[in-house]
């Protein structure tokens, strides 16, 4: 199925149906996806197994931000958040934690107010300046798709070293400064039956969630085009009925179908 990639650095802003209005950063190439993950649903497309293209460097990042920050602020533009997404991990740009730093400064020169967020797959979590650099933001939206190996392969597609027991780990080590993400799918890819709706796949979800405690966790499922076909959303009353679970824990949930 048609999928697309984010032609600039800094793109936007657009109305995301979790942020609101967003203005994007894009930290990969604009002609190819590098990803430490492959999910099978990713908007973006596969993986260049070849990485293609060139990442921006921190200057540009920077350059090209206070510029769309500049701009809308004359405009009198409103602006809920600045997001970190785009063709990839943002993470494995090499200049993450700095990239960090100076969007910070400019928020705080331009729109005070305006959020950060990254939306991350939580693969570099292993790396120290990458957990703190994750703290200093609003938002930091972690990926947690299954807690089971076997459903992350099938998933996600990992293109590293990874297991379910290191990341449920290293999320906790945010001691609830996080935002879970998961996406909700059945379907069947490469002959293989995908579903992380199960109910022993959801029981074991909700008692990690209870273990990682995080500040909110965001549920939902496909809404756009998606690189793999034989895949299935699921319902917004099938969301709900997980959502309830988590409330139960006391941890405020969104839900977007």
């Amino acid at each position: 199925m048609p999928t697309f990639l984010f032609d600039s650095f800094v793109f936007g802003p657009i109305r995301s149906r979790r942020l609101g209005v967003s203005l994007g950063i894009n930290l990969l190439p604009i002609n190819s996806k590098i990803c430490s993950f492959d999910c099978i649903y990713c908007e973006c497309g596969w993986t260049d197994k070849k990485e293609k293209g060139r990442m921006p460097s921190r200057d540009e990042v920077k350059k090209c931000l206070d510029e769309k920050l500049q701009e809308m602020q004359k405009k009198g533009d409103l602006l809920d958040v600045i997001t970190f997404a785009g063709n990839g991990e943002p993470t494995l740009h090499p200049n993450f934690s700095e990239i960090i730093d100076d969007t910070i400064e400019l928020r705080n020169k331009y729109f005070p107010r305006t959020l950060i967020a990254v939306l991350s797959n939580s693969t570099m979590l292993n790396k120290p300046e990458i957990i703190a650099a994750l703290k200093k933001v609003d938002q930091n939206i972690l990926k947690l798709d299954s807690v089971f190996d076997s459903t992350i392969k099938l998933l996600n597609q990992p293109q590293v070293k990874f297991s379910a027991e290191e990341l449920v780990k290293n999320l906790k080590s945010f001691e609830g400064n996080l935002i879970v993400q998961t996406l909700f799918l059945r379907g069947v890819y490469g002959g293989n039956i995908i579903d992380n709706t199960t109910k022993n796949e959801v029981d074991c979800w909700v008692e990690h969630i209870k273990e990682i405690k995080p500040k909110q966790v965001m549920v939902y499922t496909i809404a756009r085009d998606t690189p793999a076909t034989g895949l299935e959303k699921i319902t917004l009353k099938e969301l709900k009925a997980i959502a309830a679970r988590v409330e139960e824990l006391g941890i405020p949930i969104q839900v977007s179908a």
